[in-house]
Formats: C-alpha cells, structure tokens, sequence
C-alpha cells in the first residue's frame, strides 16, 4: 500500500515537473526569437547609419557646403546629427 502510494505521488510529481519543464522550454524560445528580432533590427539601423555616414562624408570631401549661407548651416546641422548617430552604430562581432 505505501508503495503505490509512493508511486502516485512519484507519477504526479513527474507530470507536474515534465509540463512545468515544457512551459519554461517555449517560454525561453520566445524569448530568444524576440532576441534575435531585436538584433536583426539593430544591425540594419547601424548598416543604414552607416551608409549615411559614408556618403555624408563623400559629400563633405568636396566642400562645396563650407560657406555661412543657410544651406551650410543645414550641412553643419545634419553633420552633427549624424555624428550623434555615429554613436549608436552596433558593434558587429566576428565569429569564427
């Protein structure tokens, strides 16, 4: 009798662990797909910022906005923006 009252309660806590263990198991998926959500939208904000920088710096090379009328104050205005956005540029890890 206090054997199979041993395994009742063996059995139950097996269940009740084996559907704890598969709801935490979904949960941590989610939360690595939302992860990697995040991660992809990062690194196409830091390649669009980069690509910014670049060709605002191949515009700058030429300095044909140097002058102190308004459209080299705009220039100035926008390159300081970018250098704002310099900043948030997400470091890209090589692995190997």
């Amino acid at each position: 009798m206090l054997l199979i009252i041993i395994i009742f309660i063996l059995s139950a806590l097996v269940v009740v662990l084996g559907f704890s263990t598969f709801n935490l198991m979904k949960k941590q998926e989610k939360a690595e797909d939302i992860v990697i959500e995040y991660i992809t939208y990062l690194d196409k904000l830091s390649r669009v910022i980069e690509a910014s920088d670049k060709k605002l710096k191949e515009i700058d090379s030429k300095e044909t906005f140097k002058s102190d009328d308004e459209i080299g104050f705009f220039f100035k205005s926008v390159q300081q923006i970018q250098d704002i956005l310099n900043e948030f540029k997400v470091i890209r890890i090589k692995q190997e």
